[in-house]
C-alpha cells in the first residue's frame, strides 16, 4: 500500500525521500519493526480479552512435570501472529506480486482452518476439534492452488544459468553478473537440490519414460509433491507446538533462514556468486518473511516459558504451512528435511511410536514403545529435563540446521 502511495508521490510531486520505498531492505526493516510493535501492543490486549472471556486451554494429565500448571492458559493466540504478519505485508509489500498474493492466501486459508479447529475446541467444548480429515482436505486444496499457480502463471519464471561459471568469467567482468543467466525468463520446474554439483533438479525428468511430450504432463508429479510437502510441514509444526515457545522460536529461526535464501535467489549478483538459479521478482518475499520473523519473535514475548498464551492450531498449522509454501516458491523445498529438521524429528517420533506400538501389540499381544512419550520433546521431559532447557537446546539445534542449510548452497 505505502509502496504505491510513495511511488505516486515521487512521480507526481517529486516528494523528498519517497524513492526509498523502492528499496527492499528499507521496506523489510519497516515490516519487521511494524510486526513487532503490533504483536506487542495487540498481544497484550488480546490476552487480557481471552482471560476475561475465560478462553483457556484444557490440559490432559499426562504425568509431565508442570503440565497441570498450564491449565486455563489462554489459547487462540495465533490471531496475534496473523494480525502482526498480515498488516505489515499489506502496508509495505507490492500487492501485484504473485508470490506475495500466494503467501497472503496461504496465511488466511490456514489461519481460517486453524481458527475453526480452536473455536470448536474452546467454544463448542469438543476436545477433538475439527476432524483431521477436514484439516487434510484444507491442506490439499492449498497445495492444489499453489501447484497450479506455479505451474501455469506467467509470472512464476526463472532465469537459468546458461554456461559453466568458468566460461563466462570474462563476460561477467565486462557485462556484469547477468551475463551468466539466460536473457529470457522461462517457465521451469527446476528446484534446488543439496549436495549435487549442478545444485538443480527438474521434476519433469521423473516422467521421461512417457516419451517426447513428457514435459507437458509434469504437473502430474509436481502438484502431488507440493501437496505432500505442505501437509507434512504444516502438521510437523503442529506437533512441535507442545512446549512454551518451542514452535514459535523454531519457526522464527527457520523464517530468518528462508529470508536469506529468498534474498540471494531474487538478487542476480548473489545468485551469480552462489551459482544458483535466479528467480525474478521473488525478492519481494523478503518483505513477507521479515513480517513473519517479527510476528513470531513478538509472539514469543508472551509465549516464552511460562507462557501467557498458547497459539493453538490457529498459529501452528499456519506457521508450518507458511514455511512449506515459502520454501516451495523460492525453490528450496528439497532443503526442508535439513532446515525443518526439528519438525521432521517430531513427526518421525510420532510415526515410529504409533507404528511400533501397533506392530508389537499384534506380534507380542502387548504394545511396546520406542520413546517414553511422543512427540520427541515429551520424551526428554519424561526423562526429567526441565522444559526451558529442552526448548533452548532445540533452538540451538535449529540454528545449527539453519547454518547447514545455507552452507549446502556451496557444498556440492
Amino acid at each position: 500500500m505505502f509502496y504505491y502511495l510513495f511511488q505516486y508521490l515521487d512521480a507526481a510531486y517529486n516528494f523528498p525521500g519517497a524513492g526509498v520505498f523502492q528499496y527492499l531492505s528499507f521496506r523489510a526493516a519497516l515490516a519487521i519493526i511494524t510486526s513487532l510493535i503490533i504483536s506487542l501492543l495487540f498481544g497484550k490486549r488480546w490476552i487480557n480479552y481471552l482471560n476475561r472471556k475465560q478462553v483457556g486451554e484444557t490440559i490432559r494429565d499426562l504425568g509431565l512435570e508442570g503440565q497441570l500448571e498450564k491449565q486455563g492458559t489462554p489459547t487462540m493466540g495465533g490471531l496475534i501472529i496473523l494480525a502482526s504478519l498480515l498488516i505489515p505485508v499489506l502496508l509495505f509489500a507490492r500487492l501485484d506480486n504473485v508470490y506475495i498474493l500466494l503467501m497472503l492466501f496461504t496465511t488466511v486459508w490456514l489461519g481460517m482452518i486453524g481458527f475453526l479447529d480452536d473455536y470448536i475446541k474452546v467454544f463448542k467444548k469438543k476436545k477433538e476439534g475439527l476432524k483431521g480429515k477436514y484439516k487434510i482436505i484444507g491442506q490439499v486444496i492449498l497445495g492444489l492452488v499453489i501447484g497450479l499457480v506455479m505451474y501455469y502463471s506467467p509470472q512464476v519464471v526463472v532465469r537459468e544459468k546458461q554456461k559453466p561459471a568458468k566460461e563466462v568469467a570474462v563476460m561477467i567482468q565486462k557485462e556484469g553478473p547477468s551475463s551468466n543467466f539466460s536473457v529470457d525468463e522461462q517457465k521451469s520446474l527446476k528446484t534446488t537440490i543439496p549436495f549435487f554439483k549442478n545444485n538443480e533438479f527438474d521434476y519433469a525428468v521423473l516422467l521421461e519414460w512417457m516419451g517426447g511430450n513428457y514435459r507437458k504432463w509434469a504437473f502430474l508429479i509436481f502438484i502431488p509433491i507440493v501437496i505432500l510437502i505442505i501437509v507434512a510441514v504444516s502438521n510437523g509444526a503442529n506437533l512441535t507446538d507442545g512446549m512454551d515457545g518451542l514452535a514459535t522460536g523454531t519457526s522464527a529461526i527457520i523464517g530468518l533462514t528462508l529470508g536469506i535464501l529468498a534474498w540471494v535467489s531474487g538478487n542476480i549478483i548473489f545468485a551469480n556468486y552462489l551459482n544458483i538459479m535466479y528467480l525474478p521478482n521473488v525478492g519481494e518475499l523478503t518483505i513477507f518473511v521479515s513480517a513473519f520473523v517479527g510476528a513470531t519473535v513478538g509472539f514469543l514475548w508472551f509465549n516464552a516459558y511460562p507462557a501467557q498464551v498458547f497459539m493453538g492450531d490457529t498459529g501452528s498449522l499456519t506457521l508450518g504451512g507458511i514455511i512449506a509454501v515459502f520454501a516451495i516458491l523460492i525453490r528450496k523445498e528439497l532443503l526442508i528435511p535439513i532446515l525443518c529438521g526439528i519438525f521432521l524429528a517430531e513427526s518421525l517420533s510420532v510415526i515410529l511410536q504409533v507404528s511400533y506400538f501397533k506392530y508389537s501389540r499384534k506380534k507380542y499381544g502387548a504394545g511396546r514403545r520406542i520413546f517414553k512419550m511422543s512427540p520427541l520433546h515429551h520424551h526428554y521431559q519424561k526423562q526429567g529435563y526441565p522444559e526451558p532447557k529442552i526448548v533452548l537446546r532445540f533452538f540451538i539445534v535449529g540454528i545449527m540446521l539453519s547454518v547447514l542449510t545455507i552452507v549446502t548452497l556451496k557444498l556440492r
